[in-house]
Parts: C-alpha cells; structure tokens; sequence
C-alpha cells in the first residue's frame, strides 16, 4: 500500500508542475490545495490510475471531474479567501469542494446525484474537509438556506446562469461558469454589482453543458 500511495503523491506533484503552474496558474495557496488533496480519492474506483492525467475525467452522461488546468485556472480566476463562504454546484465526487475548503472558510456543495453525493462526503470526512458539506439537490437551485455566497463556481459547462443562482451571490460576489457554444467553450467569471452581473472572460475551455443549464428550446407552433 505504502509503495501506491508514494505513486499517487509523486503524480500529485507532478500534475501541479506540469499541468497547473504551466497553465499560468501562481497562486500559491491553490497550488499548496492541489498538492495536499488526493485527487484519486474523488475519481471513480475503476478510473483512480486516470485521477492526474490532463483531460476531463467521466462520470456519467453530461458529467465530469474536470481536468486539472481547467479547474485551477477557474479557481484562480475566482480569487477565493479565506473568510469566503463558496457554493460549489454539480461537485461530482467532490474533488473541487475539497480544494475550495482549503481555501475558504466553508463551502456548500449541490450534487444532483444522490449516490454521488454520499461518496462525496464520506471523501471529504476522509480528508478532514470538515468545513464543507455536500445536499443531494437540483443545482440549478443551488442552497438559499445558506447564502448569500462570496462566491460560486459551476462545475461542468453552461449555456445560461438561471437567475434563482444569480440570486445567491452576495453583493460584489464572483461566480465562475464554462460557457459553450457549440464545441467552443470559454471560462468567464462575473461579478455582482448593484443586483446585475458583469461578466469578463477569463480562459478557453470546455466541459459537457449540465442538465438544467442548457438553453431552453424555442417552441415552434
């Protein structure tokens, strides 16, 4: 075992030096969160050989870890400190709310998933991640109960942000989403000012759209 988890840490350091500090990403303590959090614990089981390499991870249709540039320069690009309180939509198996619990100071994550949801806590108990939490729950509706966020981060792509998690960004919050438009994707990240978000591009990327945040259909009569 103990030989498996040497392996495991070397890959860590690895994916950061080759994967994440050359992407650009300097933000030291980003970078400290991706080494200290195993990865391979938030993978499916048949796929943990896969947990650093540089490409989205499956797990299930629509749904993905996403790759660890992409995931670091969203992140980045949010800017999460200490005294932030993050909701963290469509988690998965939670690899991203752990690095965000290092971060900031709790994080509430909505998985749509049930099972996953469960695996996704008990990773995060494992890892001592106990200021974050992950509610089985439509992310579209993210978790009023607990806001309003300092921050918000979508885990998957997006063709539109409905407004009832808009609503959950605190004033002068920042939200971070992978738009697609067709096979092309953008990271962006908006921030709430007077009630209305302004958006910036941040980097390309692409990722699966979410079920919930795709563009509704026009009915046709």
């Amino acid at each position: 075992m103990g030989w498996v988890m040497a392996d495991y840490a070397l890959r860590r350091t690895m994916m950061v030096d080759t994967q994440v500090r050359t992407a650009d990403v300097t933000s030291f303590p980003l970078l400290d969160a991706m080494l200290r959090i195993p990865r391979e614990r938030f993978v499916p089981d048949a796929l943990r050989e896969t947990a650093y390499v540089g490409e989205n991870i499956p797990l299930g249709p629509r749904r993905v870890v996403l790759e660890p540039r992409t995931q670091a320069k969203l992140l980045e690009a949010l800017d999460i400190q200490p005294g932030d309180l993050v909701l963290d939509l469509a988690p998965g198996l939670g690899y991203s709310t752990a690095v965000i619990a290092v971060l900031a100071e709790a994080v509430v994550a909505v998985e749509p998933d049930a099972d996953m949801a469960r695996e996704a806590q008990a990773a995060l108990v494992e890892v001592g991640a106990d200021n974050a939490t992950v509610e089985t729950g439509d992310p579209t509706l993210g978790a009023p109960a607990h806001g309003p966020y300092d921050a918000i981060v979508v885990e998957g792509a997006v063709q539109r942000v409905p407004d009832s998690v808009i609503d959950q960004l605190a004033e002068g919050g920042r939200i971070g989403c992978i738009f697609m438009q067709g096979s092309l994707g953008v990271a962006r990240v908006g921030v709430k000012t007077g009630g209305q978000v302004s958006w910036r591009y941040a980097f390309n990327a692409s990722a699966p759209v979410l079920e919930g945040f795709d563009v509704m259909p026009e009915f046709t009569l």
